[in-house]
C-alpha cells in the first residue's frame, strides 16, 4: 500500500518500533506521577539504562541480561531521586534536573571505550501463522519481544491502577498524601516503589535505543526522549491508554519525517527533523488551552513534599 512513495504498512510497523522507548519511559513516569512525585530525571534514567544495558549485553552476549541490567540501572537512579526527595525532602524539580545532568555525565564517563562496539542482535518473536496474515501480520506480528513487553506493561499498568488495591492506594497517595498517611498508608514507601517502577521502565526504554533501534552506543543517544515522555504523560491526562496513543503519535511523526526525506519530498531537512518536537509542543499548547479538562487528570498532590509530622 503506497501513498506518495511511502509504504503505509512499513510506516505503521516502523512507528511501533520507534515509539517503544518513549512508551516504556512514559508508562513508568505515569505511575510515578500518579503517586504524587514529579520526576524530571527521566532522561537521566534512560541514558543510564542505555549504557548499563549495552555494557551487560556486550559482555554476556545476551540481550535479555542487557535489558535486566538496564532496568537495574534505572532503578538505581530512581532510588537516588527517592532518597533526595522522599527522605531528605529536596525540591523535586531541581532534583530531577540534577538527576538528568548526572545521568548524562556518568553515562558518558562509563561509556568510554564502547563507541563503535556492536551489541548482540535481539531476535524477533516467532508468531508462526500470525505473521502470514496479509497487512495485519506485517504490522503487528513481526517485531522483537520488547515491543510486546511495552504493550503488556501499558495494559498491566492500566489494570493495576484501575482494579487492584495496590492501584487504589497509589492513587490515594497521589491525590491526598496527608489523608493517606492518616489512614495508615506508608506514603514514602509507596512513592519509592512507584519511582522504582518508573526507573525500571525508563531504563528499559534507554536500553531499547542502544540495543535495538540504533544499535550502538554514543553519548546522549536518548536525544530528549525522556523529555518527550514527560510531555506525553501530560498529553495523556495521566491515563495509560492515552500514553500509548501519545507515544505512537510522536513515533509516527518521527518515522514519517524520515520516510519523507528518503522519498525526496521537497521540504527542508531541518524542518522535517524538528517536526516531531514541534508537534509535541503544539499538542501541549492545545492541551493547555483546555486547561480545565486536562487538569482533571493530574494528581492533586503532584510535586508536593510530604512531611510525615504534618
Amino acid at each position: 500500500m503506497m501513498i506518495g512513495g511511502i509504504d503505509i504498512v512499513v510506516l505503521i510497523a516502523t512507528l511501533m518500533v520507534a515509539s517503544t522507548p518513549i512508551l516504556l519511559a512514559a508508562t513508568g513516569e505515569l505511575v510515578a506521577e500518579k503517586s504524587g512525585v514529579l520526576n524530571l530525571g527521566v532522561e537521566g534514567m534512560m541514558i543510564m539504562g542505555a549504557i548499563c544495558g549495552f555494557i551487560a549485553a556486550v559482555h554476556t552476549d545476551s540481550p535479555a541480561l542487557g535489558f535486566l541490567a538496564a532496568a537495574a540501572g534505572g532503578i538505581a537512579m530512581s532510588l537516588i531521586f527517592a532518597l533526595l526527595t522522599q527522605l531528605l525532602l529536596s525540591n523535586q524539580v531541581a532534583t530531577g534536573l540534577a538527576l538528568t545532568l548526572f545521568g548524562l555525565g556518568l553515562s558518558s564517563l562509563v561509556g568510554q571505550g564502547y563507541n563503535g562496539v556492536k551489541p548482540p542482535p535481539s531476535p524477533d518473536v516467532n508468531l508462526g501463522p500470525l505473521e502470514q496474515i496479509p497487512v495485519i501480520g506485517d504490522i503487528l506480528f513481526r517485531h522483537d519481544w520488547m515491543v510486546y513487553v511495552s504493550l503488556g506493561l501499558v495494559a498491566a499498568t492500566w489494570a493495576v491502577l484501575r482494579y487492584t488495591r495496590a492501584g487504589l492506594i497509589l492513587r490515594a497517595v497521589g491525590e491526598n498524601h496527608d489523608a493517606a498517611h492518616a489512614l495508615g498508608y506508608r506514603v514514602r514507601l509507596v512513592r519509592t516503589l512507584a519511582l522504582a517502577y518508573g526507573g525500571a521502565c525508563a531504563g528499559l526504554g534507554g536500553a531499547y535505543i542502544s540495543l535495538v533501534r540504533v544499535p550502538q552506543w554514543s553519548d546522549g543517544m536518548t536525544a530528549g526522549s525522556g523529555w518527550i515522555a514527560l510531555a506525553i504523560v501530560v498529553f495523556a491526562s495521566w491515563r495509560p491508554w492515552r500514553v500509548l496513543l501519545g507515544a505512537y503519535i510522536f513515533g509516527g511523526v518521527t518515522v514519517l519525517q524520515l520516510r519523507l526525506q528518503a522519498a525526496g519530498i521537497a521540504i527542508p531537512v531541518q524542518l522535517l527533523s524538528m517536526a516531531p518536537y514541534l508537534v509535541t509542543i503544539l499538542v501541549l499548547v492545545i492541551m493547555s488551552a483546555r486547561r480545565g479538562r486536562a487538569a482533571m487528570g493530574a494528581p492533586a498532590s503532584l510535586g508536593r513534599i510530604f512531611h510525615a509530622s504534618s
